[in-house]
């Protein structure tokens, strides 16, 4: 090999390492994925058990392409004298939302939702039969994504959409309040949450920052859903491990 060929080498690694790194993009089929929400609180101290079901999903058949998991921690339970380090306080008012659609004047730990309704079943949630149409989110920075909804009908209603950050396997040690002495472990924590209105079918979302207490090295997903204009009820679901 010549000497100017030895000198294109690391040339060449340059280049090839500086090349942008493939797009990521997340997509559900025509089929609709449902939401499943925990509402739960390190203040609580009957939520542990539920959370470790919860992150049982993870391992479930069917997360991502069936069923999309997230956990809102509430902060209403911080009063006894544990701060939940995940809570906050748009997160009890999701609650609270919640509860007043259904003529309900009350809240509590732990309580899950699945697709807009309260849900007190146990297993996995079935396979829905409806056919909403495709959600499909792209990763185009590390906190920018954009998103985009093919509606099987209807497509001139007012859609919005909201789009998550989770973080898996993050650790307490809880030092006051009902789980004084725990360690307790989360997954498929609500990190960071915005919404966006759709335009002709997409939208871009920026990410805020999570909680100092999230581990930004760990393992985290993404995830998405679209409502119908200020419903709260979520009509079609995407998500997956960040890459």
């Amino acid at each position: 090999m010549s000497r100017k060929a030895w000198l294109l080498i690391p040339f060449l690694a340059c280049a090839l390492s500086a090349a942008p790194a493939a797009e990521t993009t997340f997509s559900s089929s025509p089929a609709r994925t449902r939401l499943l929400e925990l509402y739960t609180s390190e203040g609580c101290s009957s939520c542990p058990p539920a959370e470790a079901w919860f992150s049982k999903l993870k391992e479930a058949p069917g997360l991502w392409q069936n069923f999309v998991p997230i956990a809102f921690h509430v902060d209403y339970w911080d009063r006894l004298g544990w701060r939940d380090p995940f809570a906050a306080k748009a997160w009890t008012a999701r609650q609270y939302a919640y509860s007043a659609s259904w003529q309900s004047a009350n809240v509590y730990t732990p309580g899950f939702v699945l697709d807009g309704r309260e849900w007190r079943q146990s297993g996995v949630p079935a396979a829905s039969r409806e056919t909403p149409g495709i959600l499909k989110l792209e990763v185009v920075r590390p906190d920018r994504f954009a998103a985009t909804f093919q509606p099987r009908a209807e497509a001139g209603r007012p859609y919005s959409v909201h789009v998550a950050r989770l973080g898996f396997d993050l650790k307490t040690n809880v030092k006051a309040g009902e789980n004084r002495g725990r360690q307790l472990r989360h997954d498929f924590v609500v990190l960071a949450l915005e919404e966006a209105p759709l335009q002709n079918g997409r939208a871009e979302v920026t990410l805020p920052a999570g909680p100092a207490a999230a581990d930004p090295g760990g393992r985290q997903a993404i995830v998405a859903w679209v409502t119908d204009g200020s419903q709260m009820e979520p009509i079609q679901a995407v998500g997956g491990w960040r890459p």
